[in-house]
This record gives structure tokens, sequence and C-alpha cells, in this order.
């Protein structure tokens, strides 16, 4: 959320966007996420059998219900958002109303049925996994309420880094600023370069292996850990030139019989989560064999931490080219 409305952050309406419901069903056609969500737990249902279950952020409360025909014994959905009082109406049209209870409100503030809950449930990630997720609150909701031997659906997230040729699209959008009708405007081109463009990423523009760079388990990380420098090291894999960074990241649901993942990368289908793409100051003249080291790191934003600093320092030491940055980023 870039956009500023009668001089309110992002922070401030956060809340409110998920009220419109163009959100929940852009996420509800989501076959990816719904369907591995829809699966992980219909097809454990002895894992839900006779539970309490605890769904975070239930939106429309299609999680919640998922649980309840699992033959959950009660599930609590919890959301502040006012979507929350269409999902009772359709907890209600769906005949589930004696086995879901929502709640409106924020997770701390909310006043719980039970002390403790056998799992939770939540669809809480963002783009680039952390921008705007509800990581925190899950977290929260975790160590107040989850048993010791609970459960968290998903229990594992994995980020990951690679590199794209991507040539056309800077052009057009990044380097039009340098030449706008005979008039220099690089201060745009700043602005829009230190902002990560989230969108749809072909697989062939793809040229270097893929490095997993943070791995966050649910059960057990600190919302301290959130907040993380760390290296990565990624091979070119073509003669090529790199253009910008790309990251994506793999959702696990562990917990199962069986094990589901689903990833929003550029390999996979479509997801409404897309990638999200760093677009490098400078292109790097690449070669098969080529290695990129450097450091990712990440951190909540200080006036606003649903929003993302990130920053990417990288070192070419290539056969045609040698190159390094530090680059900034801010997802707002």
């Amino acid at each position: 959320m870039s956009a500023e409305k009668a001089g309110l952050t992002s922070k401030d309406y956060y809340f409110d966007s998920y009220a419109h419901f163009g959100i929940h069903e852009e996420m509800l056609k989501d076959e990816v996420r719904t369907v591995s969500y829809r699966d992980a737990i219909m097809k454990n249902k002895h894992i839900f059998q006779d539970k309490i279950v605890l769904d975070v952020g239930c939106g429309t409360g299609i999680l919640s219900m998922f649980a309840a025909k699992a033959g959950a014994k009660h599930v609590i959905g919890v959301d502040m958002s006012n979507i929350i009082d269409k999902a009772k109406l359709i907890v209600e049209e769906n005949g589930l109303a004696d086995k879901v209870t929502l709640l409106k409100g924020k997770m701390e503030e909310v006043a719980m049925p039970y002390e403790q809950v056998d799992i939770i449930i939540s669809e809480w990630m963002g783009y680039f996994l952390l921008y705007e997720s509800m990581l925190d609150t899950v977290l929260l909701a975790r160590d107040k309420y989850l048993a010791p031997s609970g459960k968290i659906f998903p229990d594992t997230a994995t980020m990951i880094i690679s590199t794209i040729e991507d040539g056309e699209y800077k052009e057009d959008k990044l380097n039009f600023w340098d030449d706008v009708y005979g008039f220099k405007m690089s201060c745009i081109k700043e602005a829009a370069m230190s902002e990560p463009l989230v969108d749809t990423v072909e697989a062939r523009v793809i040229n270097s292996s893929q490095c997993a760079f943070k791995t966050i388990d649910i059960l057990t990380v600190t919302k301290e850990e959130l907040a993380f420098s760390v290296p990565f090291e990624i091979s070119i894999t073509r003669d090529d030139y790199v253009h910008a960074f790309i990251s994506w990241f793999d959702i696990e649901f562990r917990a199962c019989h069986k094990p589901i993942r689903f990833s929003t990368g550029p390999f996979s289908k479509y997801t409404h989560w897309k990638q999200t793409v760093f677009y490098t100051r400078n292109t790097l003249t690449v070669c098969k064999g080529d290695m990129i080291k450097g450091t990712i790191s990440c951190a909540p934003n200080s006036t606003n931490p649903r929003d993302q600093d990130i920053s990417i320092a990288y070192e070419l030491e290539g056969k045609e080219e040698s190159a390094q940055d530090h680059m900034q980023f801010t997802m707002c």
C-alpha cells in the first residue's frame, strides 16, 4: 500500500482494506493457496478431530469452516476487519454456527472462550512473505493460547532469492525517467528504484540458481528473529545480463500425515503473492558459472512495522565483469 488516503498511512487503514470483497475474491480464487489449506486440513481429519482450533485473521471464514468440516470440536475465528460481519452470515448459511465462533477485534484484545487451543490455522503471508503479514499476530496467539503439544498450520516458510534478465521492462519503467520528452527526472527514478516491484515473472528469465536464505519455523521463531541479515550465494546458469534480484517463498504444512507444500515462485502455478523484484542500479554482464555472493537484510519499518526495510549487498567476481553494490529498498 504505497498510496496515502486523507493523510493516513497503510498502518491506519490496513484492516479497513480487508473489508473489501475484491481482496477476498482474489485470495479465494487463488487455488494454490486455498486448495493447499483445504488439503492440509481435510486430509488430516484425525489431527483435527475433537480439537479446539483458532483461526487467526479468519477473513471470510473459509479456513474455519474447513476445520469444522474436518471434525474440530470448536473453531474460534478472529479478525478485526469488517469482513467478519459477512463471515458470520456465511457460517450460519452453511449450518456451522454451532461449531464456529467468530470474534471481531484484535487478537490481543478479544475475549477468548478457551485458555488453550490445540491447533492454530492462519493464512498470514504477505508479499515478500513478511510485507503486511500477520505473522506477529500469529506468534502472539501461539505464545498466549497454543497448548504445549499444539500444532500450527502451516508451520514452515522459506524465502528464496535468484536473479533475472529483465532489460525490456527496466528500460520501459525505470530508464524512462532519464529522458521524459527531453527532461531528466532522476529523482523519480531514484524513488522508483527504491521500491520493490511485485509482479509475475516468467520462469524463462531466471538466469541463476536459487538460494534459500531464510527458513522460518513458526512453532519456535521469535518476533525478534523476523529482523535478520543473512548471506546468500547464487551461481549464474547462462551467459546473460542481470537486471534484478527476485525473491519468492515456499510454504509447508509439516504437521500433516503427509507433508503438503506450495511455492509462490516463477516455476510454479500462479499465486496472488506473485514474486518480488529488486532492480540493480547497473546492468551486470554475467557468464555461466559466475558467482554472486551477498547479504540480504530485512526488518520491519520503524514507523509502520507492516512495511519492510530491505537491503541487498552483493559482489560479482565474474569472467567478464566484477561489480559490487549495496541497495536499499522499502516495501510500503
